[in-house]
Protein backbone atom coordinates (compact mmCIF):
# COMPACT_ATOMS: atom_id res chain seq x y z
CA UNK A 1 0.00 0.00 0.00
CA UNK A 2 3.27 2.52 0.20
CA UNK A 3 1.82 3.83 3.68
CA UNK A 4 3.91 4.08 6.64
CA UNK A 5 3.15 2.42 9.30
CA UNK A 6 2.97 5.39 11.59
CA UNK A 7 0.95 8.02 13.02
CA UNK A 8 2.00 10.49 10.71
CA UNK A 9 1.59 7.64 7.87
CA UNK A 10 -1.99 6.91 8.47
CA UNK A 11 -2.87 10.34 9.03
CA UNK A 12 -1.20 11.31 5.72
CA UNK A 13 1.60 13.79 6.70
CA UNK A 14 -0.60 15.36 9.31
CA UNK A 15 0.43 13.77 12.04
CA UNK A 16 0.25 16.98 13.52
CA UNK A 17 -3.77 16.67 14.30
CA UNK A 18 -3.07 13.86 16.42
CA UNK A 19 -3.63 15.80 19.45
CA UNK A 20 -6.33 17.76 18.55
CA UNK A 21 -7.99 14.56 17.50
CA UNK A 22 -7.81 12.47 20.87
CA UNK A 23 -8.61 15.53 23.01
CA UNK A 24 -12.10 16.26 20.35
CA UNK A 25 -13.17 12.21 20.42
CA UNK A 26 -12.64 12.06 24.51
CA UNK A 27 -14.86 15.43 24.90
CA UNK A 28 -17.67 13.62 23.03
CA UNK A 29 -17.36 10.15 24.07
CA UNK A 30 -16.77 10.63 27.85
CA UNK A 31 -20.41 12.64 28.51
CA UNK A 32 -22.16 9.42 26.01
CA UNK A 33 -20.45 6.70 27.95
CA UNK A 34 -21.60 8.26 31.44
CA UNK A 35 -25.47 9.21 29.94
CA UNK A 36 -26.00 5.56 28.24
CA UNK A 37 -24.49 3.39 31.02
CA UNK A 38 -24.15 5.42 34.57
CA UNK A 39 -21.42 6.70 36.36
CA UNK A 40 -21.20 2.55 38.08
CA UNK A 41 -18.19 0.83 37.25
CA UNK A 42 -19.04 -1.57 34.04
CA UNK A 43 -16.75 -3.79 32.34
CA UNK A 44 -16.86 -1.75 28.89
CA UNK A 45 -15.99 -3.55 25.21
CA UNK A 46 -15.29 -1.84 22.32
CA UNK A 47 -14.43 -2.45 18.78
CA UNK A 48 -11.96 -0.34 16.69
CA UNK A 49 -12.88 0.00 12.74
CA UNK A 50 -10.13 0.91 10.29
CA UNK A 51 -7.53 0.62 13.52
CA UNK A 52 -4.25 1.24 11.26
CA UNK A 53 -2.00 1.24 13.48
CA UNK A 54 -4.03 1.21 17.20
CA UNK A 55 -3.79 4.54 17.27
CA UNK A 56 -7.04 5.58 18.29
CA UNK A 57 -7.06 2.16 20.38
CA UNK A 58 -3.54 3.81 22.16
CA UNK A 59 -4.78 7.08 22.77
CA UNK A 60 -8.50 7.03 23.76
CA UNK A 61 -10.44 4.03 23.42
CA UNK A 62 -8.11 1.88 26.20
CA UNK A 63 -8.73 4.79 28.79
CA UNK A 64 -11.93 4.17 28.73
CA UNK A 65 -12.91 0.69 27.74
CA UNK A 66 -11.63 -3.09 29.68
CA UNK A 67 -11.00 -4.57 26.29
CA UNK A 68 -10.77 -3.16 22.54
CA UNK A 69 -11.08 -5.44 19.31
CA UNK A 70 -8.97 -4.17 16.31
CA UNK A 71 -10.71 -4.25 12.60
CA UNK A 72 -8.18 -3.09 9.75
CA UNK A 73 -7.78 -4.48 6.45
CA UNK A 74 -4.15 -3.70 5.91
CA UNK A 75 -1.94 -6.43 7.12
CA UNK A 76 1.18 -3.94 7.84
CA UNK A 77 -0.66 -2.29 9.69
CA UNK A 78 -2.45 -4.62 11.89
CA UNK A 79 0.91 -5.66 12.70
CA UNK A 80 2.31 -2.31 14.03
CA UNK A 81 -0.90 -2.14 15.82
CA UNK A 82 -0.40 -5.51 17.79
CA UNK A 83 3.27 -4.32 18.48
CA UNK A 84 2.38 -0.64 19.41
CA UNK A 85 -0.61 -2.36 22.14
CA UNK A 86 1.61 -4.89 23.92
CA UNK A 87 1.49 -5.03 27.00
CA UNK A 88 4.15 -4.03 29.58
CA UNK A 89 4.81 -6.25 32.83
CA UNK A 90 2.41 -8.86 34.32
CA UNK A 91 -0.78 -9.67 31.99
CA UNK A 92 -2.80 -10.08 35.47
CA UNK A 93 -2.31 -6.66 35.77
CA UNK A 94 -3.90 -5.19 32.51
CA UNK A 95 -7.34 -4.54 33.21
CA UNK A 96 -7.46 -2.42 30.35
CA UNK A 97 -6.28 -4.39 26.79
CA UNK A 98 -6.81 -5.20 23.06
CA UNK A 99 -8.41 -8.57 22.54
CA UNK A 100 -8.89 -9.75 19.04
CA UNK A 101 -7.56 -8.33 15.97
CA UNK A 102 -9.34 -8.56 12.95
CA UNK A 103 -7.92 -8.67 9.41
CA UNK A 104 -10.53 -7.96 7.18
CA UNK A 105 -12.70 -5.03 5.19
CA UNK A 106 -16.11 -3.68 6.56
CA UNK A 107 -17.42 -5.24 4.11
CA UNK A 108 -16.92 -8.90 4.48
CA UNK A 109 -16.92 -8.05 8.67
CA UNK A 110 -19.37 -9.48 11.39
CA UNK A 111 -19.46 -8.90 14.82
CA UNK A 112 -20.05 -11.94 17.41
CA UNK A 113 -23.45 -11.11 18.96
CA UNK A 114 -24.23 -8.34 21.46
CA UNK A 115 -20.36 -8.05 22.06
CA UNK A 116 -19.79 -4.41 22.38
CA UNK A 117 -21.07 -1.49 24.23
CA UNK A 118 -19.32 0.77 21.46
CA UNK A 119 -18.35 0.40 18.02
CA UNK A 120 -16.20 3.23 16.98
CA UNK A 121 -15.39 4.00 13.40
CA UNK A 122 -13.59 6.83 12.54
CA UNK A 123 -11.94 7.63 8.96
CA UNK A 124 -12.70 4.46 7.08
CA UNK A 125 -16.30 4.44 6.25
CA UNK A 126 -15.59 6.68 3.09
CA UNK A 127 -14.21 4.06 1.29
CA UNK A 128 -17.89 1.94 1.29
CA UNK A 129 -20.45 2.50 -1.46
CA UNK A 130 -24.05 3.31 -0.24
CA UNK A 131 -24.90 -0.52 -0.87
CA UNK A 132 -21.70 -1.59 1.43
CA UNK A 133 -22.39 1.44 3.65
CA UNK A 134 -25.42 0.15 4.81
CA UNK A 135 -25.15 -3.30 4.56
CA UNK A 136 -22.20 -2.81 7.21
CA UNK A 137 -24.27 -1.33 9.67
CA UNK A 138 -27.38 -3.76 9.53
CA UNK A 139 -24.83 -6.80 10.10
CA UNK A 140 -22.91 -4.81 13.04
CA UNK A 141 -26.03 -3.54 14.60
CA UNK A 142 -26.11 -7.69 15.71
CA UNK A 143 -22.62 -6.82 17.71
CA UNK A 144 -24.45 -4.17 20.40
CA UNK A 145 -24.95 -4.64 23.68
CA UNK A 146 -28.11 -3.40 25.03
CA UNK A 147 -27.61 0.76 25.44
CA UNK A 148 -25.22 0.21 22.82
CA UNK A 149 -24.21 2.67 20.12
CA UNK A 150 -22.27 3.56 17.28
CA UNK A 151 -19.43 6.26 16.96
CA UNK A 152 -18.99 7.49 13.47
CA UNK A 153 -16.33 9.94 12.88
CA UNK A 154 -15.47 11.29 9.70
CA UNK A 155 -14.93 13.80 7.04
CA UNK A 156 -17.99 15.90 5.52
CA UNK A 157 -18.49 17.64 2.44
CA UNK A 158 -20.16 21.06 2.52
CA UNK A 159 -22.98 19.65 0.15
CA UNK A 160 -23.48 16.47 -2.05
CA UNK A 161 -20.01 14.44 -1.95
CA UNK A 162 -16.37 14.62 -2.90
CA UNK A 163 -15.06 12.08 -4.72
CA UNK A 164 -11.26 11.13 -4.56
CA UNK A 165 -10.38 8.84 -7.46
CA UNK A 166 -6.71 8.57 -6.41
CA UNK A 167 -7.61 7.38 -2.79
CA UNK A 168 -11.23 5.33 -4.16
CA UNK A 169 -13.11 7.34 -1.03
CA UNK A 170 -16.20 9.31 -1.18
CA UNK A 171 -16.48 12.16 1.00
CA UNK A 172 -20.39 12.65 2.09
CA UNK A 173 -22.01 15.66 3.27
CA UNK A 174 -24.07 16.12 6.40
CA UNK A 175 -27.63 15.34 4.87
CA UNK A 176 -25.95 12.31 2.48
CA UNK A 177 -24.66 10.95 6.08
CA UNK A 178 -28.34 11.64 7.67
CA UNK A 179 -29.91 10.01 4.58
CA UNK A 180 -27.95 6.83 5.48
CA UNK A 181 -28.43 6.33 8.64
CA UNK A 182 -32.10 6.51 8.10
CA UNK A 183 -31.46 3.88 5.62
CA UNK A 184 -29.37 1.61 8.11
CA UNK A 185 -32.37 2.03 10.67
CA UNK A 186 -30.33 4.20 13.10
CA UNK A 187 -30.76 7.17 14.58
CA UNK A 188 -28.69 9.97 16.03
CA UNK A 189 -28.45 10.30 19.24
CA UNK A 190 -26.10 13.09 19.22
CA UNK A 191 -23.49 14.84 16.97
CA UNK A 192 -20.21 17.28 17.58
CA UNK A 193 -17.75 19.13 15.21
CA UNK A 194 -14.42 18.33 15.50
CA UNK A 195 -12.40 21.57 16.79
CA UNK A 196 -8.55 22.86 15.88
CA UNK A 197 -7.61 21.35 12.39
CA UNK A 198 -5.76 23.22 9.86
CA UNK A 199 -8.10 25.44 7.44
CA UNK A 200 -7.22 23.68 4.13
CA UNK A 201 -8.50 20.01 5.21
CA UNK A 202 -12.36 18.59 5.46
CA UNK A 203 -14.52 19.08 8.11
CA UNK A 204 -14.57 16.11 10.29
CA UNK A 205 -17.85 15.30 12.35
CA UNK A 206 -18.62 13.14 15.49
CA UNK A 207 -22.07 11.21 15.28
CA UNK A 208 -23.20 8.77 17.97
CA UNK A 209 -25.83 6.42 16.41
CA UNK A 210 -28.20 4.63 18.57
CA UNK A 211 -30.65 1.42 16.77
CA UNK A 212 -33.74 3.28 19.48
CA UNK A 213 -35.25 6.08 18.39
CA UNK A 214 -33.85 8.39 20.97
CA UNK A 215 -36.76 10.27 23.55
CA UNK A 216 -36.75 14.42 23.40
CA UNK A 217 -34.76 16.03 20.92
CA UNK A 218 -31.18 15.14 21.44
CA UNK A 219 -29.28 16.20 18.38
CA UNK A 220 -27.33 19.28 18.26
CA UNK A 221 -25.96 20.65 15.03
CA UNK A 222 -23.66 22.71 15.34
CA UNK A 223 -21.32 24.72 12.66
CA UNK A 224 -18.64 23.08 10.65
CA UNK A 225 -15.28 23.56 11.11
CA UNK A 226 -12.20 22.62 8.96
CA UNK A 227 -10.60 18.85 10.05
CA UNK A 228 -8.95 15.90 8.33
CA UNK A 229 -9.55 13.77 4.67
CA UNK A 230 -7.32 10.60 5.00
CA UNK A 231 -7.80 6.81 5.06
CA UNK A 232 -6.82 5.31 8.17
CA UNK A 233 -6.18 6.62 11.67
Amino acid sequence: MGVDASVDGVLGGYGHVHEADVKGSESFLKPLLVDRFGSERRHLVTLDCGSGIGRVTKSLLLKHFNEVDLLEPVRHFLDAARENLAPEGDMKEVVHMPVNFYCLPLQEFTPEAGRYDVIWIQWCIGHLTDDDFVSFFKRAKVGLKHKGFFVVKENVARKGFVLDKEDSSITRSDLYFRDLFKQCGLYIYSSKDQKGFPAELFAVKMYALVCNKPKGGRNKRLDYTPALIKQSH
